[in-house]
């Protein structure tokens, strides 16, 4: 078991890296002219990029669970950095689009193993206590996303070339490595010494639910940011007035992660979660009944989406094994939801028009209540 001393800086370090990879996964987007443009690719073709990224992230997601349950995690974790900085490094210089394609690639695999193993690990620091830990390491990477637009427009207005915005990134990240080696790693918890709780049961239909619930949310936090703009649009907002939309959004997620931080402390995660889901299904009902204005939909949608994840995964916690190999499912799960309902959304709104987006989004919430009805049951059911 770490010391309080231990702990405390080992959890810092993960929060330090969680803004690098805040960062990374948030420079694709306002990058992605400029990589275009260095391609000599139009957008239809520059879109592989998040493609060849969602399937780095699914292979990663497997691939960080077994590292991290068989090797010390923080040698795993520099060696993702490591590979993410040299991917960020290589970025500027991958100017043919299949080789930029493999590069992002690669990025996606380092990021989610990073994202993975952290996760982990601070599940292993913090044991039962981990919730309010795992809120503010989301924050973390809100914070990272939220700041590297700002980078890029730094190096722009100095008349610095775009992948200065790469390299100062790939050097941040660098320079975790020194710190995240010289800790000694955090190690599951062995049961078997102290007056320890009995150890969360193996259930298959647990997992399942689970791993349902966390692709469903993902799917739909992706989908809200990223297809809310082209929604405003479509229902006659002005192109500048909607693309303030997704902003709103994610300034209300990250708020709420950083609001959920004291919350989960005081409420159990069962009622954090029911009152997420029951705010997000009021919004996306306010979303289909047109009874809000747009802007403050996104507010109070980012608001509701803010603490699930976090939550989400605290309790999986508590009530399964916390080991690199169920985190890696959690997030390959994740990634799938990410890629999947995504893409049928541009189809959907062709077919049905616009009022299938709010009327997916209402769908989407009420299969997340429903996932939490089904794990409280099993849960129940099984005594713990």
């Amino acid at each position: 078991m770490p010391t309080l001393d231990h702990g405390r800086r080992v959890t810092l370090t993960y929060f330090v890296a969680f803004i690098a990879i805040g960062m990374c996964v948030g420079l694709l987007g306002p990058a992605l002219p400029h990589l275009a443009i260095m391609t000599g690719s139009g957008m239809g073709q520059i879109a592989i990029l998040f493609t060849a990224r969602a399937l780095g992230t699914m292979l990663g997601a497997v691939l960080s669970g077994l590292l991290i349950d068989r090797f010390d995690g923080h040698r795993v974790l520099a060696a993702m950095l490591l590979l993410l900085a040299a991917g960020l490094a290589a970025v500027p210089f991958s100017q043919a689009l299949a080789l930029l394609t493999a590069v992002m690639f690669l990025l996606g695999l380092a990021e989610v193993s990073v994202n993975a193993g952290a996760n982990t690990l601070l599940l292993w620091t913090h044991g039962p206590a981990s919730p309010p830990w795992i809120s503010a390491l989301h924050f973390c990477f809100g914070l990272g996303n939220m700041l590297v637009p700002l980078v890029l427009v730094a190096v722009l207005h100095l008349q610095f070339s775009f992948a200065w915005a790469f390299w100062l990134v790939a050097l941040y990240v660098v320079l975790l490595l020194l710190p995240l080696l010289r800790l000694p790693s955090p190690r599951p918890p062995d049961m078997s010494l102290g007056n320890h709780t009995p150890p969360p049961p193996q259930d298959g239909w647990r997992l399942a639910i689970f791993l349902l619930m966390f692709g469903l949310y993902v799917g739909m936090e992706v989908t809200f940011a990223g297809w809310i703009t082209a929604y405003g649009v479509l229902s006659g907002m002005a192109p500048a007035d909607a693309a303030l939309l997704v902003t709103l959004f994610w300034l209300t997620l990250s708020a709420g992660r950083l609001l959920a931080i004291p919350l989960v402390r005081l409420l159990t995660p069962w009622m954090v979660l029911r009152g997420c889901l029951g705010l997000g299904l009021f919004s996306t009902l306010a979303l289909h009944g047109q009874w809000l204005p747009l802007p403050f939909v996104a507010l109070l949608f980012g608001l509701a989406a803010s603490a699930v994840f976090p939550t989400l995964f605290g309790l999986s916690n508590q009530l399964m094994p916390a080991n690199g190999r169920t985190t890696g499912w959690i997030f390959l799960a994740s990634g799938i939801g990410g890629m999947a309902l995504p893409s049928l959304t541009g189809p959907l709104l062709e077919s049905a028009g616009t009022k299938a987006f709010p009327l997916l989004l209402v769908a989407l919430i009420a299969l997340l209540i429903l996932g939490l009805i089904l794990l409280r049951a099993r849960v129940r059911l099984a005594g713990r």
